[in-house]
């Protein structure tokens, strides 16, 4: 196969490989951004690789970064870009199922290419637009399969996460993992346990958000590889349930996590956190989707949110909140939930109009706990529409406050 139009991104990498090249060396474009060109998908980055050893190459340019030069890889610096060049390798036996002992560079394009995962990320393209497939991805490509290179057992052996990377693609790509390739994840599940799990959740997450996600969560059931996924272990009625909804597709990991949560019977704060924490999720992203559970049992229950869950979830979170709700069948009209949302007096803490210093000068409180909560219960009487949100109603609405709490 030869393509005749390259996306710009090898276009604007083209001087680089023409460079090698032109020392005598080989070099190519390898991996995910010739499958992703072949199917006419958008381009995330590009890998080249070349007989050219570290030191040969870094002979070649003037700016280069070691980013993983020890297993071959020279961050090439051109026109403000940076190119991820790699040496030809082979890799030696995997002791812990992650990381080769040892690499070995070489010339051979096909010793290169045979250590990859599956075929179709096997291929390697020529400035030219030629494409060379020893492996027969390209049929592969063409029927939609997904199938190991060589041996599945031993691509699994020598990198777990494969088998992981095997299910999302499936979902990405919306494609058949061939029989083999499938026996041999099953075979080998119980190695996904030596992976870190950042790197399960990185996986777990493209899987959620891809194309076709019903195709990687039932390769997913087939295999019992959700058994070696934290917190999953008990969860197979959860991920049938997922399996089972109506045709759909989550827009962010938000989302996925918010879905998830629910359908594993995660309501509270506490069971959410504990979750996503054996996920190691970010902070951030715990809040999130606290947030959106907590609308979406609202949601739920009343088909609506009060003023002051609205101002509490956020408008952010509220819109992950109905887009499951969606997913699950009590989704709401989002324009509505969007005007009740601007219909708020205020949408953060810092909008009400008198802080803590209007309070001590207007001589109503000392520093101390009572500030916190008159200020909480002007916040609040804003919110519910009590008093405006002005200075002087609040002042006056505070005093009241005040008095009361020294009665």
């Amino acid at each position: 196969m030869i393509l005749t139009q390259l996306p710009p991104e090898f276009e604007a990498a083209r001087p680089v490989l023409d460079t090698i090249t032109a020392a005598g060396y080989e070099a190519y474009f390898v991996g995910g951004c010739v499958r992703d060109t072949i199917l006419g998908k958008p381009l995330h980055d590009v890998d080249i690789a070349t007989s050219a050893f570290p030191a040969e190459v870094k002979a070649l340019f003037k700016r280069t970064v070691d980013t993983g030069i020890e297993h071959g890889t020279v961050m090439i610096l051109d026109h403000g870009t940076g190119y991820e060049t790699t040496t030809f390798r082979t890799e030696s036996s995997y002791q812990d199922y992650r990381r080769p002992d040892s690499v070995t560079f070489v010339r051979s394009l096909q010793q290169d290419l045979q250590r990859r995962d599956f075929t179709i990320n096997a291929l390697a393209m020529k400035t030219s637009g030629e494409v060379v497939d020893l492996f027969d991805g390209l049929a592969d490509l063409k029927a939609g399969v997904l199938r190991a290179v060589g041996v599945a057992e031993d691509r699994f052996h020598e990198d777990a996460l494969r088998m992981m990377r095997a299910i999302r693609f499936a979902s990405q790509l919306d494609f058949d993992i061939e029989s083999t390739t499938e026996r041999a994840i099953q075979d080998n599940a119980a190695l996904l346990s030596k992976i870190a799990v950042e790197r399960t959740r990185v996986e777990w997450e493209k899987l959620l958000t891809g194309q076709a996600p019903k195709r990687g969560l039932a390769a997913l059931l087939a295999t019992d590889l959700y058994r070696y996924m934290p917190k999953m272990a008990d969860q197979r009625a959860a991920l049938v349930t997922l399996c089972d909804l109506p045709d759909w597709q989550l827009p962010d990991t938000a989302s996925a996590w918010t879905l998830m949560a629910w359908l594993t019977g995660c309501r509270e704060r506490q069971q959410i956190s504990r979750l996503l924490k054996a996920w190691k999720t970010s902070n951030e992203l715990i809040m999130h989707v606290e947030a959106a559970s907590h609308a979406l049992a609202a949601l739920k229950a009343y088909g609506r949110l009060t003023a002051r869950e609205n101002f509490d979830v956020g408008h952010t979170a509220l819109k992950t909140a109905n887009q499951v709700a969606t997913l699950l069948g009590f989704g709401q009209s989002q324009a509505e939930l969007d005007q009740a949302y601007s219909a708020l007096p205020i949408h953060d803490k810092h909008e009400l109009a008198v802080n803590g210093g209007d309070l001590l000068r207007a001589g109503l409180v000392t520093p101390g706990p009572a500030m916190g909560q008159i200020l909480a219960a002007c916040l609040a009487a804003v919110i519910n529409g009590k008093v405006k949100n002005e200075r002087a109603e609040l002042l006056d609405f505070a005093r009241m406050v005040a008095d009361s709490k020294s009665d």
